[in-house]
Formats: structure tokens, sequence, C-alpha cells
């Protein structure tokens, strides 16, 4: 069973539909209480990221995500939920995030392309991952952004992808902890397999 944290940011019924159409039980929940027990817990999140940590923290998802990590379970950030897993953010000012991944959460800044990114882009795999298993190098999924992650050790660094200039962190995989930048319950086939893996590994 997949435990959907709803604190106010997801877009949480995609993705249980998702889940659903794979055939993997998911449960959508604002009672973080109701979390503990379950060995795999998905952290979505749409929206600005100061106004989404302030209502995780107040909710009480902040401290049952690490309890739950603590206790050697397996998390899933997906968009805003992957930014929030970081050190900081300098959307609207700078906001403390929950500091899983020591890193930073930036703007996109370029005067060629057109930010927020909105579409398909191909992500490049840089270490074996269980979430990316049996799909292929240079995959397309689908991106909604105008931040992203610059974690401190690449070695959390799980896949790249390029655009405004640069190769941005578009996954992390560290100790039971997977994020991912785009949005894998709106990436037909590839983005399918990334939730089923997550689900399975």
């Amino acid at each position: 069973m997949i435990f959907i944290a709803d604190y106010g940011a997801g877009n949480l019924h995609s993705v249980k539909k998702a889940f659903d159409y794979l055939g993997i039980k998911a449960m959508v929940s604002s009672d973080p209480r109701k979390l503990s027990g379950h060995r795999k817990v998905l952290l979505p999140g749409v929206g600005a990221f100061g106004q989404a940590i302030d209502s995780l923290n107040a909710s009480g998802f902040t401290e049952a995500v690490l309890e739950h990590l603590d206790k050697g379970g397996q998390l899933l950030g997906i968009c805003l939920g992957m930014q929030l897993l970081l050190g900081e953010s300098e959307e609207m000012g700078v906001h403390k995030g929950i500091d899983l991944v020591s890193g930073k959460v930036l703007r996109f800044r370029s005067e060629t392309d057109k930010i927020p990114q909105i579409g398909w882009n191909s992500v490049d795999l840089k270490k074996d991952c269980a979430l990316f298993k049996g799909i292929e190098d240079h995959s397309f999924f689908y991106f909604v952004h105008s931040y992203y992650c610059e974690p401190m050790d690449s070695g959390d660094i799980a896949a790249t992808t390029w655009f405004a200039g640069k190769n941005f962190c578009s996954a992390i995989e560290k100790n039971g902890i997977f994020a991912v930048q785009f949005h894998p319950e709106k990436s037909s086939e590839a983005g399918l397999r990334v939730l089923k893996n997550f689900a399975g590994c």
C-alpha cells in the first residue's frame, strides 16, 4: 500500500488514479498518524515552496516523514515534493526545507528558453537507480516547473535533464529517498513504469 500525503499542496488524485490503473493499492490521507505502518510514502507537490513547507510542518507530516525514514521506510517526492526534500529554496524569499538532501532549490534564468519549463524533455540516467529499472536512458517525461534542485553531493543525483543552458538534477536517490522533478503520472508509459518501480523496489 502506497501512502500519499495530503498536506494541501499536491496533485493527489491524478497520482492515485495512476496507481489504480497499475493495480497498485494506494491511499490518500491528510492524517500523518496514518502514515505509520506504511513502507512506502509519496510526497506530491504543486505550488509555491514557502506555503508548501509551512503546510507540511504545521500538519505534522514533516515529523512523520522523518520518523518513517528512520524506521527504514521509503519516500518518493514528485515535483515540488522533490524540492521540499532539500535544505533551502530561493523561491519568493529564502525558505528552509526538510534537508534530507543537502542542497538548494534555485530559479532557472535564461535569455533563450521560456520559463517555466512546460512539456516533455529527456532524462539522462547518471547511476543505476531502482526507480528507472526497465526504462531506457534519454526517455522523455513531462515537466512543469520554474525552479530546480541543486544537490551538494553529486552522488545523490540519479538523473539530469538539459534546460535553460544547464544540466539540472531531475531525479534523486539517497538512502531510501527517491525524488523526481517531472510528473510520472503525466508521463505516459515511462512515467507509469517509474511509479510501478517505486511500488516494487
